[in-house]
């Protein structure tokens, strides 16, 4: 199955700069002159770099389009406390409007010198245990009322119960049986538990190594807070499986304290099992992403 969808919207330095010079001068002087250069394009976002600090981020189609504007409204009241641990988040400096035949928001960001997660093995990646953990302490906390909210992301389990179940029997024949077969065990033990009763917490929403930049071995931010919401934690401490071997997810988990109960890790446990399976099912065209579902896989058996 594809992985990502196709853009709905051309986007090229012509367009970028245009937005650039019309909108972001205030506050990015260089955004005129500073050298622009296409990082990537992702699922939801064209990301371009601009000079050696900033970064400019664009929905690619109109679904993204409202994940920026989350982004923009939340990031600012989130950024500090996260900071503070040592790990950075793409708070915009700007919001971007509409303009030149674009029809969305976007937003200039800060530019994270460093690699993905995903381009580092399984064993090197003990190191950023604790970070992380502190990080997602900073992160989870009450969010207010009027929080974004995912129909998917941070939801109870048992509204996602029949999507991932469709998920697991695709896998058939297509994945190791015994991995397969002990992750949708984990999936049923997470959706048998107490569920989160406490109020929503703010969540990451998609939190894997893809979205971790690190260097010299150490974490240096999280990124991509598109789906970002309020709900159960859970759903980002599947970064344990997705994102550690045995040894690192042990480091994460003692790191976390006494901040999360037992029935938060098997639903984080169970998510990390859904999100193996979907990485699996929806990721053919990228190798990187097949190889993390195949790895998460490969964990749970631990």
């Amino acid at each position: 199955m594809a992985d990502k969808p196709a853009a709905e919207r051309s986007i090229d330095e012509a367009l970028v700069r245009a937005l650039l010079i019309e909108q972001a001068r205030a506050v990015v002087p260089e955004a005129g002159t500073a050298t622009l250069t296409h990082a990537e394009d992702g699922w939801d976002c064209s990301v371009w770099r601009l000079g050696d600090r900033w970064a400019v981020r664009l929905p690619r189609r109109e679904l993204a389009a409202p994940l920026v504007r989350h982004e923009q409204a939340v990031l600012g009241d989130i950024a500090a406390r996260i900071e503070a641990t040592g790990v950075g988040i793409p708070a915009p400096v700007l919001a971007g409007r509409p303009g030149h035949g674009y029809p969305w928001s976007w937003s200039v960001v800060p530019w994270f010198e460093g690699s993905t997660g995903l381009s580092v093995p399984l064993r090197e990646r003990r190191g950023w245990a604790r970070r992380l953990a502190d990080a997602l302490g900073a992160l989870h906390m009450p969010a207010p009322d009027d929080h974004p909210v995912n129909p998917v992301r941070g939801v109870p389990l048992r509204q996602r119960a029949d999507a991932v179940a469709v998920r697991f029997e695709s896998l058939r024949g297509r994945a190791d049986p015994d991995a397969l077969s002990r992750a949708h065990a984990a999936w049923r033990a997470a959706l048998e538990v107490e569920p989160w009763r406490r109020g929503p917490v703010w969540v990451h929403g998609d939190l894997h190594p893809g979205n971790l930049v690190v260097a010299g071995g150490e974490l240096v931010a999280i990124i991509d807070f598109g789906d970002v919401t309020g709900g159960d934690p859970a759903y980002d401490l599947a970064v344990a499986w997705l994102a550690f071997d045995a040894p690192g997810r042990r480091a994460f988990i003692t790191a976390t304290g006494s901040r999360y109960d037992g029935a938060t890790w098997v639903r984080a446990r169970g998510w990390a099992a859904a999100t193996a399976a979907i990485l699996l099912d929806q990721s053919d065209d990228n190798p990187d992403y097949a190889r993390l579902g195949s790895d998460a896989l490969q964990e749970l058996l631990n």
